[in-house]
């Protein structure tokens, strides 16, 4: 857990509230000061307030997804207002609470991030054991496998790249071995998210 406010007394009201059901924080007093560390490594969130000195919560929640950083946001406000509230949550934060605010309604809304966060790693995990997967292929087994998830047929594929229909079909059953996938639905969700993956 991370929490980002410059009132010290409410940094250690958080850090009590999330020790006490067993969530490790890390407190910083700015958004700046985070912005210096390194970005969480484990399943984590970030709860910040709003109106900070230098760098607001809500610039800082634009800062973080210009660099890339996908940790969920939780904002939190004492001034808050409905087109506040609405910018923060079209900018892709998990809640918006106005002080005061209820401990369970906060916790709610962590555990809401925490598995919002776990389901972003496990899927970038994935991607990024595709891609592994996917260097390993010869080139005539990228083409191969492009005109597979084209829909190409076996012989269609042989006819597009001069090749015999048993060396087509040795190259697939070779590809669809090294990317880890026995059916073509499999091939082409897999090509779906390199292709999404490498326009990030």
């Amino acid at each position: 857990m991370i929490v980002i406010d410059d009132d010290p007394m409410v940094r250690r009201a958080l850090d009590s509230l999330f020790r006490s059901i067993g969530l490790a924080t890390a407190l910083y007093e700015s958004a700046t000061a985070f912005l210096a560390s390194e970005p969480p490594k484990a399943n984590s969130c970030i709860i910040t307030d709003v109106r900070m000195p230098g760098v607001s919560g809500l610039d800082f929640q634009k800062t973080l997804t210009a660099q890339g950083v996908t940790t969920p946001v939780i904002l939190i406000t004492g001034h808050g207002d409905v087109p506040m509230s609405v910018r923060a949550m079209k900018a892709g934060a998990v809640d918006f609470l106005t002080k005061p605010f209820r401990d369970q309604d906060l916790i709610d809304a962590v555990n809401e991030a925490l598995e919002r966060d776990r389901r972003t790693r496990e899927r970038a995990s994935d991607v990024a054991g595709a891609e592994a997967r996917y260097a390993q292929l010869t080139p005539r087994e990228r083409q191969v496998m492009d005109l597979v998830v084209a829909g190409l047929m076996n012989k269609q594929t042989a006819a597009e790249l001069g090749l015999s229909e048993i060396t087509v079909k040795l190259h697939r059953s070779s590809l669809m071995r090294k990317m880890e996938v026995h059916t073509v639905a499999d091939l082409v969700r897999l090509s779906q998210d390199l292709k999404s993956q490498a326009q990030v």
